[in-house]
């Protein structure tokens, strides 16, 4: 069953006093089930964003304790920075993470915007996907005027608050909350301290352009259609939102772009595009920053881009991939980037518990040694298989390289993305096979003294047996798909690197053989006595397979070799 969950990104009007952001977090975290997953203050903002997950009543719940300590500790009547604002929490979006549809966040963003305006009474304006009018579903018209413009606003009947009073609260300002799709917030750097040139640059690139004049482009007459609209030149870049600044703090100025869908507008194409803007008016880009957290996804295609680029191979770990992104993006331009505190699945992933394939060389070699029964074949059949997949992953990379085959850089790649693939697939089972047996010592410890408890025991000592025989039947399938990789790197890749590719061969052989021994061990003990013998007989088919892809892969191997 998929899990449900939000992820909620409020911002608070408040970035230079670190211990009234704790005691905002404070409430956040004070939510059982709720992860914090990042703080992220700006001095020249003077604004914090937040992200935590949970599920959506957890996050209701979290984000109405973060907004009601927000309303205690800051007031508004004080406050000054660079961004927009209108309110001590100036948003609260909500994201949906899995098991969650826009249609749902957006009816429990409004729970929470109907909650905040009824208890603690000021305006409330819903926006993005849970707005309820099409004019609000735009931010920057739903903050126009901005905190200063407020008591204005709130006499206008057509800007009357969705929830709470239609009257200015001075300590507390308003509040926008919606649901949207996932935002990143996207800093470029610029070799210049002006903002009036980094404006040029965010009117160049962001959907909504800038409004043509007459004359002066800047101080000239507006130009206004048959409606009396002002006429706009559209930018460059769709889902794209930017303003140009000055950022005291690292003495520059900057591009703040928000990229409202990255799979319109993604992180690279946002970068490349501000470098040419930028150049075309005398200026460069030194580097970028992220605000907040980033989907994994989006610097992973940054990487790859910057590698398709180089016409250099795509199939690497992942770590160089990011590598990549972050060097050709400047991320650590400002700041030291680290990944593992940027990347929302790297830090969702940090709870997960993968023991096994965490471990050294030599730690996995003595918990296999020891007296302890897991992990045992099933594991390293598993392992064995994303070996023999790494070494034909090995073989493509090389050969992508090879000097004099640049013109093939492209189809060596396509290999090695596809062995990665496999490479990724059997190392999380090296962990799963073990979880495998857990669960079937754990379903023998069962308690049997009633009728019903045998029944519901060996109930689930059969579903825990029938799983842990289907994990090594998948470990035998992927190391037979694999084996296509190495075949192909041993008729065509680099010829230096052919008894690699037979090496991988035999490991890849070998966890096909492995895995089927832990399919039979545990179909054995099934009731189910035609699913054990139609997967005994699938078994036996891949091993024939296996055993005879290793003999193809081998005599080209020899042949290469004599």
């Amino acid at each position: 069953m998929i899990k449900r969950l939000i992820e909620c990104v409020p911002n608070f009007s408040e970035g230079i006093n670190l211990g009234i952001i704790k005691q905002i977090t404070d409430q956040i975290e004070s939510v059982p089930g709720v992860r914090l997953l990042d703080v992220d203050p700006g001095k020249a903002t003077n604004r914090t964003v937040v992200t935590f997950v949970g599920s959506p009543e957890e996050v209701i719940e979290a984000a109405f304790l973060a907004i009601k300590k927000a309303c205690e500790v800051i007031d508004m009547r004080n406050h000054k920075g660079e961004h927009p604002r209108f309110g001590a929490t100036d948003v609260c979006p909500f994201v949906p993470v899995s098991g969650v549809t826009m249609e749902e966040a957006s009816a429990y963003a409004r729970q929470l915007a109907s909650r905040v305006g009824t208890e603690l009474k000021f305006p409330v304006y819903c926006y993005e996907f849970a707005a309820a009018e099409e004019k609000r579903r735009n931010l920057a018209n739903v903050r126009s005027g901005e905190y200063e413009g407020l008591p204005d606003k709130l006499k206008d009947p057509d800007w009357k608050p969705d929830f709470g009073p239609a009257e200015f609260v001075p300590r507390t300002g308003a509040i926008a909350i919606g649901a949207r799709n996932f935002l990143v917030a996207y800093n470029v750097n610029l070799n210049t301290t002006s903002t009036r040139r980094a404006n040029s640059i965010a009117f160049d690139i962001r959907e909504a352009g800038r409004i043509l004049r007459e004359g002066d482009p800047v101080s000239g007459p507006v130009i206004k259609d048959e409606t009396g609209e002002p006429v706009r030149i559209p930018g460059s870049l769709q889902k794209v939102k930017a303003i140009g600044w000055y950022i005291e703090e690292y003495g520059i100025a900057q591009i703040s772009i928000n990229l409202t869908d990255i799979t319109v507008t993604p992180i690279h194409v946002a970068f490349d595009e501000v470098c040419r803007k930028a150049e075309e008016r005398g200026m460069r880009v030194t580097g970028s920053e992220l605000v907040g957290l980033v989907p994994f996804s989006a610097l992973y295609e940054a990487g790859k881009h910057y590698l398709r680029k180089q016409q250099r191979s795509t199939g690497i770990p992942d770590r160089e991939i990011l590598k990549i992104a972050v060097k050709s993006l400047g991320l650590d331009d400002l700041k030291p980037f680290n990944p593992e505190e940027k990347i929302i699945e790297y830090i969702l992933a940090s709870e997960e518990k993968n023991p096994l394939i965490s471990m050294t060389l030599a730690e996995f070699t003595d918990e296999t040694a020891s007296e302890s029964p897991a992990p045992g074949g099933g594991s390293i059949a598993a392992y064995m298989g994303s070996l023999g997949a790494a070494l034909g992953t090995m073989v493509a990379n090389l050969s992508a390289h090879k000097r004099g085959w640049d013109d093939r850089w492209e189809e060596f790649s396509g290999w090695a993305e596809k062995g990665l693939h496999y490479v990724k697939s059997l190392r999380l089972l090296v962990d799963e096979d073990t979880r495998a047996f857990n669960r079937v010592m754990d379903a023998f410890g069962m308690p049997k003294n009633t009728p019903e408890e045998k029944l519901h025991r060996k109930a689930a000592v059969q579903e825990a047996t029938r799983q842990a025989t289907l994990v090594p039947y998948k470990v035998m399938e992927l190391a037979l798909e694999s084996m296509e990789v190495l075949e192909a790197m041993a008729k065509f890749g680099n010829p230096n690197s052919v008894s690699d590719a037979g090496v991988g061969a035999m490991a890849s052989r070998s966890a096909v053989l492995g895995a089927g021994l832990n399919v039979r061990i545990n179909a054995k003990d099934l009731d189910d006595r035609n699913f054990a013998t139609e997967i005994l007989g699938k078994v036996e088919r891949l091993e024939l397979l296996a055993k005879a892809t290793e003999d193809r892969i081998l005599a080209i191997v020899n042949k290469g070799l004599q």
